[in-house]
């Protein structure tokens, strides 16, 4: 399996640590009980002591492994976050992972001008998925973050996906802007915007992947429905990230794979000093854990 590989990639790093923001979450408990028995990483919990402790009693399941599990009382959810960001400034963690806590809160410390984790870089979501019948990753960015990003904005989120792509072991990804045709249109802009992007890649402005289009979802992931459209180029039916052009796009792609597809996911927050495990809190414990050997890799790279 695709994203095993990740988990076993993530173990050959004993250095890592993850600080949790408002960990009382039975998935959130669920996947640091795994990740810890798996030997990925060790852990500080930031949030309501008592709660904590309950939950990981209430699994029944004594922790295992080498790693260290560390519980910190947080009074609420706000002081959870500025902790577990603090821990990761003052250099006790190298991820940051969210958990039953809402996204602002833990955004907010994050952006923080004097513990925070900016870089002045854009943050992104990007979430690597595996796709039943594909032999290989699939990237989607992004899903979660950035609602309307314009062609500077995109740029750098190809270079957020295509750092994170590296990370895991595909050393020059293809990227294909995605849009409704495969051919540059004035009046939609997501045509225009590849077609841009495709040119700065070429330029050198965007290095370190191959960037190709404006490419339809069909012809970036299809080299069949490539061939029959006559698209030639060392992108199309072979892309490695998904580059949408807004987040509804996003999300409904996202949400697609997962629903329909069944595909299985990953996903962090890229940008930061650090990478981000910034999954939904409707996400289940193996995707988490998924996360959470992603973000890890990332780290470690």
């Amino acid at each position: 399996m695709l994203l095993e590989s990740l988990i076993e990639k993530a173990t050959q790093v004993t250095t890592n640590t993850v600080a949790v923001a408002a960990a009382e979450d039975f998935e959130v408990i669920e996947a640091v009980l795994d990740a810890s028995d798996r030997n990925l990483a060790d852990f500080i919990l930031f949030g309501d002591k008592e709660k904590i402790n309950t939950m990981i009693g209430m699994k029944n399941r004594p922790t295992s492994g080498n790693r260290q599990l560390r519980i910190v009382h947080a009074n609420s959810n706000e002081n959870a976050a500025e902790l577990a960001v603090k821990a990761v400034f003052n250099k006790q963690a190298n991820v940051l992972m969210k958990g039953n806590i809402p996204t602002n809160i833990i955004l907010k410390a994050v952006l923080n001008k004097e513990y925070g984790l900016r870089t002045g870089n854009v943050l992104s979501h990007i979430a690597v998925f595996e796709v039943p019948g594909f032999n290989r990753f699939t990237i989607v960015t992004d899903a979660a973050m950035n609602i309307a990003p314009d062609l500077e904005h995109k740029a750098q989120i190809i270079k957020n996906a295509a750092s994170i792509a590296r990370s895991i072991g595909i050393d020059m990804p293809k990227v294909a802007p995605i849009a409704a045709v495969e051919v540059v249109n004035p009046v939609m802009q997501a045509t225009m915007d590849a077609a841009a992007l495709t040119v700065m890649n070429k330029r050198g402005q965007i290095s370190g992947c191959i960037v190709d289009g404006p490419l339809g979802l069909d012809n970036a992931v299809s080299v069949l429905a490539a061939e029959h459209k006559g698209i030639t180029s060392d992108v199309a039916g072979k892309a490695d990230i998904l580059l949408v052009p807004t987040i509804e796009v996003g999300n409904v792609l996202y949400k697609s794979l997962i629903y329909f597809a069944k595909a299985k996911v990953g996903a962090v927050i890229a940008g930061a000093k650090v990478p981000i495990v910034l999954t939904s809190r409707a996400d289940s414990a193996e995707s988490k854990l998924y996360s959470l050997a992603l973000a890890l890799c990332c780290a470690a790279k």
